[in-house]
């Protein structure tokens, strides 16, 4: 551990904190992608049965239906009070059917070669995430979890029938404050179901939009069936080509305020397009950027960091090493602030391989 700054013990207690972690995201996994064991009226029906509200009584069935033996097992009574109980919560659909673009898009079914509009539902009582990740001060990172008790449909677009694009509460709630740091001329790179664009779009202080996006079939939909839609579609201008291409030249001004980046589905599949996009050389200079669910992929990227550290090879060690002498705490070089300077010096291939 000579290569690393001292306080070994304080070094495990993150590498255990990092497995504690995993391990929740293991058991959000199982909730996320498996069939919901039990139906809204056995939920309803067990909770009258306890005297509990729904919203205290679900959590327990869903720990039980995870495999969770919390009288018995000690690391599981954490999990389930740590993480399960915290992340989970009901939410009301009414709050989300008041955003102004459920209140001013028609979304209609129609279909452009492989690409095709079309509406999604959550069932009553469907867990699915809402929200950023959230880091505690002991070192827990909990997703948001959240469910109605009533089903919930959402715009979607499919590609050759699997979900690529959507405007769920998540979209909405993971969109928040970027959108509130928006402000004058704004660059958008990722068109999707224009979401961005609309909520934009309809601040007084921002004066126009520009679009960047590759797919034309994605376009095409989007100009025939939902600008015209927009209040303020004359903002908004759509630009046919790639984040990573020379777009600059393209452009139908010659400064920008603000640029945000979707380009990717979740931490997982976007902290190495992330960081392709923080090394990148950009055409022109803008004064604010942002990155959907940053936040996220620098929490992902602390978590191969620390994985690094662990098994004291690879080429992210090595970069370490070097990195840990600037530092005095564990807690300086796994900050939020050095995540994102780090973010700037670690090849996305390291990632993507890893």
């Amino acid at each position: 551990m000579s290569a690393f700054l001292p306080g070994e013990e304080n070094l495990h207690r993150f590498i255990r904190q990092a497995d504690m972690n995993l391990s929740a995201m293991e058991l959000f996994t199982r909730l996320l992608y498996h069939p919901r064991p039990f139906s809204a009226v056995e939920i309803e029906n067990f909770a009258k049965d306890l005297s509990m509200p729904v919203e205290s009584a679900y959590p327990v069935l869903l720990s039980a239906a995870c495999g969770l033996e919390s009288d018995r097992n000690p690391r599981h009574r954490l999990m389930e009070e740590k993480y399960l109980f915290p992340a989970l919560r009901p939410l009301e659909d009414e709050c989300y059917r008041q955003n102004p673009y459920y209140q001013k898009i028609h979304f209609p079914e129609a279909q452009l070669g492989e690409w095709r509009l079309t509406h999604l539902r959550y069932a009553p009582y469907e867990v699915f995430p809402c929200g950023n990740l959230q880091p505690f001060p002991d070192g827990r990172e909990i997703p948001p979890l959240g469910y109605f008790q009533k089903e919930f449909s959402y715009p979607s677009v499919l590609e050759n029938g699997r979900e690529w694009m959507t405007i769920t509460p998540n979209e909405i709630e993971t969109m928040k404050d970027d959108l509130a740091a928006a402000r004058g001329d704004i660059l958008v790179f990722g068109l999707g179901l224009g979401y961005f664009a609309f909520m934009a779009a309809e601040k007084k202080e921002v004066s126009s939009v520009t679009v960047i996006e590759r797919d034309e079939q994605v376009i095409a939909l989007f100009r025939k069936h939902l600008l015209p839609q927009f209040p303020h579609a004359g903002k908004i201008t759509i630009l046919c080509c790639d984040a990573f291409d020379n777009w600059g030249g393209m452009l139908p001004r010659p400064g920008y305020d603000f640029a945000y980046f979707d380009l990717w589905h979740d931490a997982g599949d976007g902290l190495a397009l992330y960081l392709k996009l923080r090394q990148m050389k950009m055409p022109l200079s803008i004064p604010c950027t942002r990155f959907w669910i940053e936040q996220d992929m620098l929490l992902f990227l602390k978590g191969l960091l620390l994985d690094a550290m662990k098994e004291k090879s690879g080429p992210i060690h090595a970069l370490l090493s070097q990195e840990i002498k600037s530092f005095d705490s564990w807690e300086g070089l796994l900050s939020q602030e050095n995540l994102r300077r780090l973010a700037l010096k670690i090849p996305p291939e390291w990632v993507e391989r890893g």
